[in-house]
């Protein structure tokens, strides 16, 4: 009904402002003319914006305030050098002559003031003052550029700007002041986007909910169906994120105008949405009582001070003098302000509008009522409007699965999915429904926690709202304790808890480069053989459980505890599967300072940073999350944001006295940080729908990315071994000239030049017919007498090969002279080359020392290194290499020093020599 009736409101205000829009179309803007404080005059226009105007205002005196108000109006127009005061309303105060006071405070410093007389002004109806006569004050007041000296040029431009304007009446017969009015300065810059952030964070939330339901509702094994859910980012942190985010301002500190405005687009998360009417009906249960039209404590009976309103103002003696019918009459026809009018040109659009029952005075930031404020709503409202918005999503949580599991059986009926899709959820939603129920129970256990101990520190509390407070958190904390507790024992009835003496070993370690302390359990060193130099050691028992069912399947391999109580268990390591009960004492114990002590703010803020400090080592050394991506948001990003905010927040405590300049600086920072963590929860969320899509086309070959192909193979692969949750011992990282000493003996050897030949062929020569060489030749062909060898068996003539060293044939056929210059050149035919008549003829010495080194490339290499000669060398290794060459090819057995040459080499040489006759051949050279 609310949202319905919130909707009409803000479709009302749409057609409003069209209205309002269509009308200004057709106004005259009227003109005037102004100089500014370096003398440029120009035209300017009645209605346009002030510099510096004043937002919604209060009354100071606490509503004790002898006027009723409905406009207070002031703002600063730099260029004309004019302050515009306006003020409408009525007083029960029959005659009295006024003196009024106002003043602008900028960052906590006063930057301009003014004391005048209404008289002076021409504020007729101020003067005097007359229950008879409605208020209706305008003044335009000049100032110099002395006056408004104070107001720095950034106050112009500085988003949320820290100020307040503030009108102080005093009677002049007493010189008492009998009323005072406040309003806050801003700008128009604001870091306050509501409207625009969080329907974008909301959009953020909803894709991430989709991921995770997807990766759990897809599939047919339960365990796979878990290791992918484990994995998508959890809800449950991304919601603790945002509202501890908004939370920051529950703290009893003086917080500056750049915070408030900032967690205003966060405030959605925790429940706190301001609709109107849902407000105002929270108002009277909860006790709020005011006219949110005006402001000020008059009320219709009218004071005939007779010139002395000594006993009157400080007794608040209310014997009726008289009455007067007039003035009654006025102070009820004035009730609210008029609104705008678009005919009118010199109307204005900024004007603020009076504060509502239960909020602090405008410009009081203190806590989180000022927080509060930033969203319209009474901090003694903020518990029953958060629990109705909480309440609210856990049941729409439990009824989105039903209904989805209705539109699933719709599709399959007609035929648009197929029957078999999503079998599993579609046969099990029941127990679905429950997860998701029991998930939104915890996402919203902080929030219900902590505010419901906060309303008991509220003054003068409604005993309805208290009752309601004090049941819901017996139910929640109640509730939640039994719920972990059943979980619990379900995994653990089957074993014993032993109690026995450990030790808590601090050894030596870094954090972020830091060195710093870290601790085990000396039982866990040992039970993981590794060795560590103790600094301190702390005698303690520690309390284990033993598990007596040796064949029992670890709990994620469970399938019927993942049934029963994934939603305990799924998200975390196997050896954390229990992370869930210290996971709710630390909400617990977060949720009684932030709500519990709000009433003493040293307690609140060092007792936090010091818990906060505390759980961020206990959250690094227990690693909770089965998945990197849960951990860098739910373990580091989020407990650095906690960390770092709560302890800038020391600085903003009122005992210190910081100054509201630097403390807006230091407000930014928070922004900063916070905005980061934002963004890094944005991106976190875009690489879990990624690896969503991933992880639902499991079940096939190609996901429509090539390029993510390889990422997805290897995301698969991590995923099934972080589900093992084995524990690897780190490895030690090595100093400087240890890893340069392990670089150099990984590096490539040094290739130093060498030369070898694979194969090659002898081709016939024109000398070969010379009868000095046949001589030579058949001479050299004589058996060694040293026999240094044994003939080759693939030799039938039994010659052995001798060095050809001294042979006058192989002098000259290695000689420098050409064969054209011989006395007698031989005919190039096949009947002069006879290449046939010397199949056995030897190789010179060149060719022999060519085939060996082909047989064995390194073998004179290594010989001149060790010195050894090369002919030794070639006989130790000519028995044991082998002819072949780099490619493999075998030997011809027409030649078995060579090896045969492919068809390639044969057609890329066939053009450059091609001979009738068969080609020689090259004996063997062993």
């Amino acid at each position: 009904m609310f949202v319905v009736m919130a909707f009409c409101k803000r479709l009302a205000g749409v057609l409003a402002f069209l209205f309002i829009m269509s009308t200004a179309v057709h106004a005259k803007t009227e003109y005037t003319y102004g100089t500014d404080a370096h003398g440029v005059t120009r035209p300017l226009a009645y209605d346009r914006v002030p510099a510096l105007y004043t937002g919604d205002f209060g009354d100071c005196l606490g509503g004790q305030s002898l006027f009723n108000i409905t406009k207070f109006d002031a703002g600063y127009y730099a260029d004309n050098l004019t302050i515009v005061f306006h003020l409408d309303g009525a007083s029960n105060i029959k005659n009295e002559s006024l003196m009024m006071h106002i003043s602008v405070d900028a960052y906590g410093s006063g930057r301009f003031e003014m004391t005048f007389d209404p008289c002076y002004l021409n504020l007729y109806s101020l003067c005097p003052l007359n229950a008879s006569v409605p208020i209706t004050g305008w003044a335009v007041l000049p100032v110099g550029p002395e006056q408004i000296g104070g107001i720095p040029p950034m106050a112009f431009a500085i988003p949320d700007f820290e100020g307040t304007a503030r009108l102080r009446i005093f009677a002049n017969s007493s010189e008492t002041e009998i009323g005072c009015f406040q309003a806050g300065m801003r700008n128009g810059n604001t870091f306050s986007h509501p409207e625009i952030v969080a329907p974008v964070l909301g959009g953020v939330t909803l894709v991430a909910t989709i991921a995770s339901f997807a990766t759990a509702a897809y599939g047919i094994s339960v365990v796979h169906m878990r290791m992918h859910y484990a994995h998508s980012l959890s809800v449950l942190v991304l919601l603790e994120t945002l509202q501890s985010i908004f939370f920051t301002g529950a703290l009893t500190v003086n917080w500056p105008s750049v915070c408030v405005a900032w967690w205003s687009n966060f405030a959605w998360a925790s429940g706190m949405i301001y609709v109107p009417a849902m407000v105002r009906s929270v108002n009277s249960f909860a006790g709020v009582a005011g006219n949110a039209s005006q402001v000020g404590g008059a009320g219709s009976v009218v004071l005939n001070t007779g010139g002395g309103l000594l006993t009157q103002i400080y007794g608040r003696s209310l014997s009726l003098v008289g009455h007067s019918p007039e003035a009654t009459q006025t102070t009820k026809s004035i009730t609210r302000r008029a609104p705008y009018n678009a005919s009118n040109p010199f109307d204005y659009t900024w004007a603020g509008s009076p504060m509502m029952p239960g909020m602090p005075l405008p410009g009081t930031r203190m806590g989180l009522p000022g927080t509060l404020a930033g969203v319209n709503i009474p901090a003694k409202d903020a518990f029953i409007v958060s629990l109705i918005w909480i309440m609210s999503a856990i049941v729409l949580t439990a009824v989105s699965v039903p209904t989805f599991k209705l539109l699933l059986e719709l599709l399959a009926r007609t035929s648009r999915i197929k029957k078999s899709r999503l079998s599993y959820f579609r046969s099990h939603w029941i127990g679905y429904m429950g997860h998701a129920s029991l998930r939104a129970f915890f996402a919203s256990f902080f929030v219900v926690v902590a505010m419901a101990l906060y309303q008991f520190t509220l003054p003068g509390p409604s005993v309805g709202v208290v009752s309601i407070a004090a049941a819901t958190f017996v139910v929640f904390v109640l509730g939640g304790v039994f719920l972990i507790a059943v979980a619990c024992y379900a995994r653990t009835r089957q074993g014993r808890f032993v109690s026995g003496p450990d030790e808590i070993v601090f050894h030596r370690s870094r954090f972020l480069g830091i060195p710093t302390l870290i601790p085990a359990w000396r039982s866990t060193l040992e039970e993981h053989n590794l060795e560590v130099r103790p600094v301190i050691t702390m005698s303690t028992r520690r309390i284990r459980h033993i598990n007596t069912d040796s064949i029992r399947e670890t709990v994620h391999a469970d399938q019927g505890y993942v049934k029963k109580f994934g939603w305990f268990s799924a998200r975390y390591r196997r050896t954390r599967w229990w992370f869930l009960t210290y996971y709710v004492v630390y909400l617990i114990g977060r949720a009684s300072f932030v709500g519990a002590a709000a009433l003493n703010p040293l307690v609140q803020i060092y007792g936090l940073l010091i818990f906060e400090i505390c759980a961020f080592s206990i959250m690094i050394i227990l690693n909770p999350f089965e998945s990197a991506r849960n951990t860098a948001l739910g373990v580091w990003i989020l407990g650095i944001s906690k960390v770092t905010t709560t302890g800038l927040s020391i600085a903003f405590l009122p005992a210190f006295k910081l100054d509201r300049i630097i403390a807006t600086v230091i407000g930014i920072v928070i922004i900063i940080i916070q905005g980061l963590t934002v963004i890094g929860l944005g991106i976190l969320v875009s690489l879990s729908a990624v690896s969503t899509w991933m992880s639902l086309t499991r079940n096939q070959e190609e996901m429509g990315a090539e390029y993510l192909e390889g990422v997805r193979v290897k995301y698969f692969e991590a995923i099934e071994e972080k589900a093992l949750d084995i524990y690897r011992v780190p490895k030690p990282k090595k100093n400087k000239k240890g890893k340069e000493k392990d670089e150099e003996e990984h590096r490539a050897p040094t290739l130093e030049p060498k030369f070898s030949v694979v194969s090659f062929r002898r081709e016939p020569k024109i000398e070969d017919d010379d009868d000095e060489d046949e001589k030579d030749t058949l001479h050299d062909l004589q058996p060694a007498q040293n026999g240094g060898k044994n003939p080759d068996a693939s030799n039938p003539h039994g010659v052995t090969r001798v060095s050809r060293t001294n042979s006058v044939s192989s002098q000259r056929s290695v000689s420098s002279l050409p064969r054209g210059l011989r006395a007698h050149q031989a005919t190039w035919s096949s009947k002069d080359g006879h290449p046939d008549d010397t199949p056995d003829r030897p190789d010179s010495s060149l060719a022999r020392r060519l085939a060996t080194a082909a047989d064995s490339p390194g073998t004179v290499a290594e010989s001149s290194r060790s010195g050894t000669p090369a002919g030794e060398a070639v006989k130790r290794t000519g028995s044991r290499q082998s002819l072949r060459t780099l490619s493999g090819r075998a030997n011809s057995p027409f030649s078995p020093g060579l090896n045969t040459p492919s068809r390639e080499t044969l057609a890329r040489y066939a053009d450059e020599r091609r001979y009738p006759t068969p080609q020689p051949t090259i004996p063997d050279l062993e």
